[in-house]
């Protein structure tokens, strides 16, 4: 290389563009750019003794690629929810037999799967609801032990539901004020339990109370009384 123009190129990076030309020109100008570029040794001192590096060099400094250890997420053994209940004896004899259906063979239940109680399988949250205005009446969990699930929690309240919250077992309650219509209630209350020893014990608890001025737009609402004239 020689002349004062055959400098090597700068840090700064320029605007990227998409061209189209004959594939000979091309290639001509990609040797080129490359004679260049190897030309540059970090010094400025004049091509590298050692050339261009080899593939199996560039191959070997690679990052390879790792795989996370992470499980995918488990399948749960589906579980007849119904038979569950019926078969519990330690629900009452009342909540069995208004077990019906609410239309056809669909029942008034939800079942959610996850880990509570630590154990190899899956946990087992049953909510049963009215049918008309699907208000829970009972949440249930049932844990398998010996191939067999036992209930090992169960609230039998008015309006009451389970869910799983990252191994840990949420229940909310709502909470109705005397003269509150079924679907809405002052406020609820939030527990929270967690899996100690062979039992479940309260970890937490909220109550939030529930604004009576904004709302969906079918809450009833009082009507202002109506004012009197101001005197003059």
């Amino acid at each position: 290389m020689s002349g004062g123009d055959d400098r090597c190129p700068t840090g700064r990076r320029r605007p990227r563009r998409t061209v189209r030309a004959a594939s000979i020109t091309a290639t001509a100008g990609l040797v080129a750019v490359g004679l260049s570029l190897a030309g540059c040794s970090t010094g400025g001192t004049g091509s590298r003794d050692e050339g261009a590096a080899r593939t199996d060099e560039i191959a070997a400094a690679a990052p390879t690629p790792s795989v996370s250890g992470t499980a995918g997420p488990q399948s749960a053994e589906r579980v007849d929810p119904i038979a569950l209940l019926k078969a519990d004896p330690k629900i009452g004899a009342r909540l069995k037999d208004d077990l019906k259906p609410c239309v056809a063979d669909a029942y008034p239940v939800d079942a959610s799967y996850g880990n509570l109680t630590n154990t190899a399988s899956p946990d087992v949250v049953v909510n049963v609801m009215t049918c008309g205005d699907a208000v829970g009446i009972g949440t249930y969990v049932y844990r398998k032990e010996n191939d067999r699930y036992e209930n090992v929690f169960m609230a039998e309240d008015a309006a009451v539901y389970a869910t799983i919250d990252r191994g840990d077992l949420v229940v909310t309650k709502q909470v109705y004020a005397k003269g509150d219509p079924v679907a809405y209630p002052s406020g609820e209350d939030v527990i929270t339990y967690r899996w100690s020893g062979n039992t479940f014990t309260q970890h937490d608890w909220v109550h939030n109370d529930y604004s009576r001025a904004v709302g969906d737009g079918d809450a009833p609402t009082a009507e202002p009384a109506p004012s009197e004239p101001a005197a003059n």
